[in-house]
């Protein structure tokens, strides 16, 4: 499967939340969860080099209708009402339509 629509979001947590955030915003990767979704094919979590409670999120799906199903289930809900309470600042969304690339982990 290719990647149709995707995004990235910068999360910036409250002073010292960095690594709560990176570790609950990797649960996404569990069984059941949106990251293990055959409709997501990328799922990617980064910090910065410079901020360690700036957290970055890109993901990629198959369509944005599958992303959107996938996002209102509980699983991803549960994850998104917790993340609300590390955050220092409103998180910064910016989409994209997928051209091509390459990721090897």
């Amino acid at each position: 499967m290719i990647a149709m629509y995707g995004f990235n979001a910068t999360l910036t947590a409250k002073p010292g939340m960095g690594d709560p955030l990176v570790d609950l915003l990797l649960t996404g990767l569990d069984e059941g969860s949106p990251g293990a979704s055959e409709h997501c094919v990328v799922y990617l979590v980064s910090r910065s080099g410079s901020a360690p409670d700036v957290v970055h999120i890109t993901e990629g799906w198959t369509s944005e209708e599958d992303h959107h199903r996938i996002f209102a289930g509980e699983a991803a809900q549960a994850i998104v009402a917790r993340i609300d309470g590390l955050l220092a600042e409103e998180s910064q969304y910016t989409d994209y339509v997928p051209v091509c690339g390459k990721a090897a982990f």
